[in-house]
């Protein structure tokens, strides 16, 4: 099956759908785009592909004329500003997802920018918005780099419809009713949809209101109260639909789409996927984020490790889904017989790679517990923790012929590993499928942090690790763990800050990755970051929101580096922890030396000594000079 069509010159028909993406055109699973328009094309729709247009003018959007059902509008992979912008705001360099690497393929707000140029080219043409900037944007939230709070993605983009989570089948029932004549106007109980209507509109569903914007924007009690009514509805189980309201008009978002099943979710990964970039890229080097997940497998969607800074259940949602082991094993033996394979499956995983179900069946049937965290602070008692299904799926991977080994890259939730007591997973982990490093994420040390980011207590981290340790040992194997941390979270202070720097010399570690917390959109962090309230509790979180104490924190992480030595010396200052500079055992940084005032020259003197020089110079070419000439006068006579 070839690559779907990127070119007015391919095709000579009207597509039924445009798919509009801020990312290059890479048909590989493991892109958004690329998955809707093979799930469409199954369904029998042609559909056609705008990657990375001018945004500049609306000529470019029109390259494939009208579209005879509707234009569908992501801004790619990643939210387009994620895509710019690091954690201090500056202007990254790359954009992984487009040709060759280059920044600038995209807009800022990618989502709006290409909505408004469709507007201008064709009036009242149907627009759908999805994928993660308008999943995690749907609703008013919070934008870091504007350091304000926006309305919804739906209002200022002019679309007709937002879809929001995984969109399989949210957009096959949308194609169908279009296909059928029903007006976009007029679909309004597709559930995981969200859509724009009069203020006296009543939902098809029962409902609940998350309050006015002009609140929300204002009010940070408001913005955290309508962040927890959103976060509590986000289970297809029992949640409700949200209005939210905005003057004489009310944003609905309709209730989630019920996940996938397994054989749905196996149906999706047997599409004809060509698992490359387009051709058309190659004079530029290709797309370098293919390089991580062309060699890689994902077996599960959603996450119900609850980590308050990842907006996964908020987009995916807390309900684990996976594919069956034969579809995971056809995908496998496609990868073998790629001519560039070199025998290494680079990951079995997924959003965390060790869930395949929920492993309760409370949550099977009345969905995940509203309020309450499966796995923290501790593993709940009904859950059913069992590795056995995963292992088999490993296994299988690695008794495909030509494969000669299957790491695990994902991210493991550790806490969940040390809840399966018989360890044959975490043995078989450590055994083979650790390429010498073991990429975890403790994040903090600190608990009371820890808790306000969803994570387990370190106790957790360090019964992990030294757990590792010992099997590591018996298996006669040089490994190690590398942690991930976070600098600045809500609730993070400088004294924390420091607390992890201790814990840190104390037990080695020299971690080369510390992540500035940065407040995305969807996520509970960044409601804390914003409003300095805990939206699941209503308490009060301290937030360190100055730039040089963020600079401090992420210093102290760092401490062992030279070059951090100035920023540590002046945040142990700061909070009263003189004693930490010094020569001691606990000591995280030398005293600053001065070289003493005699040592320095003035530049008088300077002067002189070169002066002094270049005549004791003068003085020894001289002699020199009268010893070679009597030299020569001797050998003469």
């Amino acid at each position: 099956m070839p690559f779907l069509p990127i070119f007015a010159d391919e095709i000579d028909y009207k597509p039924d759908f445009v798919i509009v993406t801020g990312d290059a055109y890479v048909d590989h699973p493991s892109f958004g785009t690329a998955i809707i328009s093979r799930v469409l094309e199954a369904e029998g729709y042609s559909v056609a592909i705008i990657p990375q247009p001018d945004y500049k003018s609306k000529e470019d959007f029109m390259r494939f004329g009208r579209p005879r059902l509707a234009f569908l509008v992501n801004s790619g992979n990643i939210d387009s500003m994620v895509a710019h912008y690091t954690a201090s705001k500056k202007r990254r360099n790359d954009d992984y997802y487009s040709p060759g690497g280059k920044i600038g393929k995209r807009p800022d707000r990618a989502v709006i920018v290409y909505c408004n140029r469709i507007r201008e080219a064709y009036g009242d043409v149907p627009i759908v918005i999805g994928g993660l900037e308008a999943s995690t944007r749907r609703f008013a939230h919070y934008d870091y780099w504007s350091d304000s709070v926006r309305r919804s993605v739906l209002v200022d983009s002019r679309a007709d419809m937002l879809t929001y989570g995984m969109g399989e089948n949210i957009l096959r029932r949308i194609a169908f009713l279009l296909d059928k004549g029903v007006p976009i106007k007029k679909i309004r109980d597709v559930r995981g949809t969200c859509f724009l209507e009069s203020s006296d509109f009543v939902p098809h569903f029962e409902y609940e209101s998350c309050g006015d914007y002009d609140d929300i924007k204002t009010d940070k009690r408001a913005f955290a109260r309508a962040f927890r009514i959103q976060s509590d509805n986000q289970d297809h189980i029992y949640g409700k639909a949200i209005v939210e309201s905005y003057g004489d008009k009310i944003l609905v978002q309709n209730p989630p789409m019920p996940p996938l099943t397994r054989k749905e979710l196996d149906r999706v990964y047997s599409l004809p996927f060509m698992r490359a970039y387009h051709p058309s890229y190659e004079k530029d080097g290709g797309v370098p984020a293919i390089e991580e997940v062309r060699f890689s497998i994902a077996h599960n969607r959603g996450c119900f490790g609850g980590c308050n800074f990842c907006s996964i259940a908020f987009h995916q949602g807390r309900t684990v889904t996976s594919r069956s082991i034969e579809s995971c094993v056809a995908e496998a033996e496609a990868i073998a017989a790629m001519p560039d394979f070199k025998g290494y499956i680079h990951d079995v995983g997924g959003p965390s790679a060790n869930f395949r179900t929920n492993g309760c069946e409370k949550a099977k049937k009345y969905g995940v517990c509203k309020g309450k965290n499966c796995l923290t602070p501790t593993v709940c008692k009904n859950m059913q923790v069992d590795h056995s299904e995963y292992i088999e799926l490993l296994k299988a991977v690695e008794a495909v012929k030509g494969v000669k080994k299957v790491f695990i890259r994902s991210g493991l939730r550790y806490d969940y590993i040390l809840a399966d007591k018989n360890n044959k997973f975490f043995r078989k982990l450590v055994n083979d499928h650790i390429s010498g490093h073991l990429k975890v994420a403790p994040e903090h040390c600190c608990n009371d942090v820890l808790k306000l980011m969803g994570k387990p207590p370190i106790e957790d981290y360090d019964r992990f690790k030294d757990k590792f340790a010992v099997l590591t040992k018996e298996a006669g194997k040089e490994q190690y763990i590398v942690p991930y941390l976070i600098s600045s979270h809500p609730g993070s202070t400088l004294e924390s800050a420091i607390e992890l720097a201790l814990y840190l010399k104390k037990n080695g570690l020299n971690p080369e990755q510390v992540q500035d917390f940065y407040p995305t959109p969807g996520t509970a962090s960044t409601c804390m970051f914003y409003s300095g309230i805990d939206p699941f509790t209503n308490k009060e979180v301290y937030v360190a929101r100055d730039y040089n104490e963020k600079q401090m924190q992420r210093a102290l992480l760092q401490f062992a580096r030279p070059a951090n030595a100035p920023t540590v010396r002046k945040a142990l200052i700061k909070a009263g922890r003189e004693d930490l500079i010094g020569f001691g055992r606990d000591c995280l940084v030398r005293p600053e030396q001065h070289k003493p005032q005699h040592n320095q020259k003035k530049p008088q003197d300077v002067r002189a000594k070169a002066a002094n020089g270049r005549n004791n110079r003068n003085d020894r070419n001289d002699r020199n000079d009268r010893n070679g000439r009597n030299a020569r006068k001797g050998k003469r006579k």
